[in-house]
């Protein structure tokens, strides 16, 4: 499945990017930091543009929040108990969420971009809670624009190396990832350092 969605987002662009992202900030099974990592390596390889990339990335993880959001004020606990294990969103998970919510507060939901099977939920459980919808926006287009960036920033200076990494990715979440930006960051700046001439 992985190599066809990579297919996808390489035939139909932007388009395809924007699509595979708000699908899966909904609850489908996909794979969404290896996305946009996949998108910086074809960033590093002049096939995307940067700022395109990251408008359109951006506006996918939103809009799939914005959605799920939706879903949870108007349909309610009741309508996801009852359909959302289809996606994967199982009562159990709502609980995760409900208590990830009481640690972090409405931090939750920019920080839970981070982490892999609770941003899918943190939208729904913001909708249900009933949020006003400007607060919900603040907090989850803030954390939306950090995810973005970090994960399109790992592609670009990994390169054809990103592929190996996503497995660390996916063990240690955002602390991971944090961590190897800044490291590949120290290193590209000492190679052009060395670079320059004295």
């Amino acid at each position: 499945m992985t190599e066809a969605l990579l297919n996808w987002v390489v035939h139909f662009g932007y388009i395809g990017l924007f699509a595979a992202l708000v699908l899966g900030i909904v609850g489908l099974p996909i794979p969404d930091e290896l996305l946009m990592t996949f998108a910086g390596f074809l960033i590093s390889k002049n096939h995307f543009h940067l700022f395109h990339t990251v408008v359109v990335a951006f506006a996918g993880s939103v809009a799939g929040m914005s959605l799920s959001f939706t879903i949870g004020r108007r349909l309610g606990r009741p309508f996801l108990e009852r359909y959302g294990p289809y996606v994967h969103l199982t009562p159990k998970r709502l609980e995760q969420a409900e208590e990830w919510f009481q640690r972090f507060g409405k931090w939750a939901v920019s920080f839970g971009y981070f982490i892999p099977g609770v941003r899918h939920l943190t939208a729904y459980s913001a909708g249900i809670s009933r949020w006003p919808f400007p607060v919900f926006i603040l907090y989850a287009f803030t954390g939306g624009l950090i995810w973005v960036l970090t994960y399109i920033t790992v592609g670009i200076l990994l390169g054809e190396h990103w592929k190996q990494w996503m497995g660390i990715f996916h063990r240690t979440g955002w602390i991971g990832a944090a961590t190897l930006v800044l490291v590949i960051g120290v290193l590209w700046w000492m190679k052009r350092k060395r670079a320059e001439p004295s």
